[in-house]
């Protein structure tokens, strides 16, 4: 692959005859004579190299430098200056640039700083990538289940995350439909670039537009500065946009924008921002049924769900709890064996988690914390959560009746089938499970 190179400098006839040289050595370069027109090109394409002249007018090569470390950190920059300002590109040097060349300089001096630099930055790039392998790996590895739902889900993972299609991804709050969006991006192809996760609930209202798309100097009472948005800090990357079904209508429609055009315009700015975004949005209502009260844009929502996914409540993944809590386990108290009891286990497995794996993990955080010994049992879990318990069992259908869980599990199904003439999709949606769950627990009850 060809390193691109883009070379800033004010003499034409310098100019071109680096430009000219650097292309005969198999270079991909763009030539720019000012300082202002370098950082335009730095905001709209993807560079390696930045040789620029130090004395230019209207922008130095030090407030150059400055500006295209804060457009791409990673950019690496050689100064050509005169034997005078050598003090001056030190400066440079200390504040990121790589290297600086003194005029006049020969063919042998341009070709070895060049090629210096371009090897610290094929270096860095290739320890990023590892980095973010590793990270990836680790966070895989972090995702754990052997329940039916859970492995279709992952499999639906594995065939969407290599595409770019947008992704809806819908369930109850504390499902990790958070995690399954990170899950998509780390088996992406863009995996080394930005996740950027927004909670469009978390956002105050008057603040969500400028968190999104950004804005400039001066755009409102505050914007002190120029702020980039989280759609231009993913850029390359994946956005999810959780709980999307707190915008307003307003702002919908400026999202279906981004999301037809694949442009954003900070607030307060005439200009429009080319972005390179995966968008994953996430909603823990039925948006179907948002769109039928009027309070989401029914084409937005058929823009989001074109690969809809259903994250499964821990209800639905019941076989996952004990997994789940041993993971959650191990990472709150790593290099050491601790065990959760039997009847603990079967407490956790009968309970029926209405915060989902959220609370489970909040819960398994708290025990291992405050635990008396290695060995978690009942006796352990905290007073609020025997509590919700006794709760749950005094509004059960079975209170009263000496039956075990299996059997007022079995019970239960019966009973739902029986109302519903044994139609499994109508007995499901009576059960609130998905229609495989019921199945799978006939077939454990043999009831087929």
């Amino acid at each position: 692959m060809n390193r691109k190179i883009l070379l800033a400098d004010d003499d034409a006839a310098l100019r071109r005859v680096i430009q000219f040289k650097l292309k005969q050595k198999g270079y991909d370069v763009t030539a720019v004579e000012n300082g202002r027109d370098a950082l335009v090109k730095i905001k709209n394409g993807a560079y390696d190299l930045l040789l620029s002249d130090m004395k230019m007018p209207g922008m130095n090569g030090i407030e150059l430098l400055a500006g295209a470390k804060n457009i791409a950190p990673d950019l690496e920059v050689i100064l050509i200056t005169a034997f005078a300002e050598i003090s001056q590109a030190v400066k440079a040097v200390k504040l990121g640039a790589f290297d600086y060349i003194t005029k006049p300089f020969d063919d042998d001096q341009l070709f070895s700083s060049v090629e210096k630099a371009l090897k610290f930055k094929n270096l860095e790039d290739e320890n990023r990538l590892l980095r973010e392998q590793l990270k990836s790996r680790n966070f895989l590895s972090n995702i754990v289940g052997v329940s039916r739902p859970f492995k279709e889900l992952m499999n639906l993972v594995d065939k969407i995350a290599p595409t770019e299609a947008t992704v809806l991804l819908s369930g109850e709050s504390g499902t990790g439909k958070e995690v399954v969006a990170k899950a998509i991006h780390y088996k992406s192809p863009r995996t080394e670039r930005e996740f950027v996760a927004v909670n469009c609930a978390a956002i105050p209202r008057d603040l969500i537009e400028s968190e999104l798309f950004g804005h400039v100097k001066g755009a409102f009472t505050g914007a002190i500065k120029d702020k980039k948005g989280k759609f231009e800090l993913a850029d390359g990357g994946t956005i999810l946009l959780d709980e999307i079904s707190e915008l307003n209508i307003e702002l919908q429609a400026k999202l279906l924008r981004v999301v037809q055009e694949r442009v954003v315009e900070p607030v307060g700015s005439e200009n429009r921002l080319e972005i390179d975004v995966r968008l994953i949005a996430a909603a823990n209502i039925d948006l179907k049924d948002a769109v039928s009260q009027g309070k989401f844009r029914e084409d937005l929502y058929y823009r989001l769900n074109v690969i809809p996914i259903h994250v499964p409540s821990l209800k639905e993944r019941p076989e996952d709890i004990p997994v789940l809590a041993g993971e959650f386990l191990r990472r709150f108290v790593p290099g050491k064996n601790v065990a959760i009891s039997n009847d603990l286990m079967k407490a956790l497995s009968d309970y029926n988690w209405p915060g989902n794996i959220r609370e489970l993990e909040n819960l398994m955080e708290r025990m291992a914390i405050l635990r008396k010994s290695d060995i978690l049992a009942v006796n352990d879990l905290p007073a609020d959560f025997n509590s919700a318990i006794s709760r749950e069992n005094k509004n059960s259908v079975f209170s009263g009746k000496d039956l075990t869980y299996h059997e007022a599990e079995k019970k239960l199904i019966i009973d739902a089938l029986d109302k519903c003439a044994w139609n499994k999709s109508k007995a499901a949606k009576q059960l609130n499970i998905a229609r495989h769950v019921l199945i799978y627990r006939m077939k454990k009850y043999d009831l087929f």
